[in-house]
């Protein structure tokens, strides 16, 4: 058996994809496979997975119809042959030389699940749509640390989960190790936010390093960045059928401060998202979050919501949205 498969969904990366698994291949361990997921591109990028397999016998690819991110990581698990497993986006890259030490700490502690430190990246002026000459800059350095409890102490996911995760839960920052790895949800946004507690709450051995490994490009046309209609709708829809997900995991907790400050923050920001872009849904929504018993928010550990807007959302979310809807119309003017 391999001990560690690369999963990486490829959907229209051709000015980056070279870049990513370069930083793949100049690792300091040698029992890994890279495992490129074609997602129906329309551009050179199932080309270029073609060229870099023949060059490098760790390498395989699939070539599929497009069906979104989960979809192309899911076909991964399928066909992948490591005892462990790692997620790597196709437009960001890794830190050369580093997946040796995090091999070792995985193995000498007998972990389940591994969680590492990134940062972000974007290409500077001088850079070029070529994927040999784009070049890239820090300018977030070590993201997570206010994220990431710094002991060096080994504890069950579900501890990790509400005393060391913070809201930094992407699923590119983990080895874990195959058999406790869950499939992903097809056709929603964030689906990361719904993945990373299902698999946590399947680990019974999880650390953390502060070695930064992992280099997030910071591009245009992300998703969370789209704010079309239809975008914007789908959000929101993602965001309730995440809240529904995780509610679904609180009857097996006995702590229950991730999950519930989850669900509060996604609540927040479908209020926010209603309000500001499709108001005349506003009783739709606020209902669906009753129905669902998401009021009265639980906990008070959530990022950007200030505590009179924490206080007016479990008053009147009619009143919240009201509120939010006219200073965005204020600000329009």
């Amino acid at each position: 058996m391999t001990k560690l498969s690369f999963i990486v969904p490829v959907y229209n990366v051709a000015p980056y994809l070279r870049k990513c698994v370069d930083s793949l291949i100049a690792q300091d361990y040698e029992d890994y496979e890279i495992i490129l997921v074609d997602d129906g591109s329309t551009d050179d990028s199932g080309t270029i997975c073609d060229e870099l397999a023949a060059a490098y016998e760790n390498i395989r690819v699939i070539h599929q119809q497009n069906g979104g991110l989960s979809a192309a990581r899911n076909a991964g698990l399928k066909v992948a042959k490591g005892e462990y497993i790692c997620f790597v986006d196709s437009d960001d890259y890794w830190e050369e030389n580093v997946l040796g030490g995090l091999m070792e700490q995985v193995e000498r502690e007998k972990l389940d699940v591994l969680r590492f430190d990134y940062q972000n990246v974007r290409a500077t002026d001088a850079g070029h749509l070529d994927a040999r000459r784009l070049d890239y800059e820090v300018f977030e350095p070590n993201k997570t640390p206010r994220y990431i409890d710094r002991k060096n102490e080994i504890v069950d996911g579900e501890t990790y989960l509400n005393t060391r995760m913070g809201y930094a839960c992407y699923a590119v920052m983990f080895i874990v190790r195959r058999e406790i790895v869950p499939e992903f949800k097809v056709g929603i946004y964030f689906e990361d936010t719904e993945w990373t507690p299902r698999m946590l709450l399947n680990a019974k051995r999880v650390n953390s390093t502060p070695k930064i490994v992992y280099n997030y490009f910071w591009r245009n046309g992300s998703i969370t960045k789209v704010y079309s209609k239809d975008h914007i709708q789908k959000k929101i829809q993602s965001l309730m059928q995440v809240n529904l997900s995780l509610r679904n995991l609180l009857q097996h907790l006995n702590d229950k401060r991730w999950i519930n400050g989850c669900i509060a923050d996604n609540v927040f920001a479908i209020l926010n998202n209603v309000a500001t872009y499709n108001y005349e849904s506003a009783s739709y929504w606020i209902d669906i979050i009753k129905q669902h018993r998401m009021l009265p928010l639980q906990g008070y550990k959530i990022r950007k919501m200030t505590r009179l807007r924490y206080f007016v959302i479990n008053f009147s979310p009619h009143l919240y949205c009201w509120l939010r809807h006219i200073r965005i119309k204020y600000l329009r003017k």
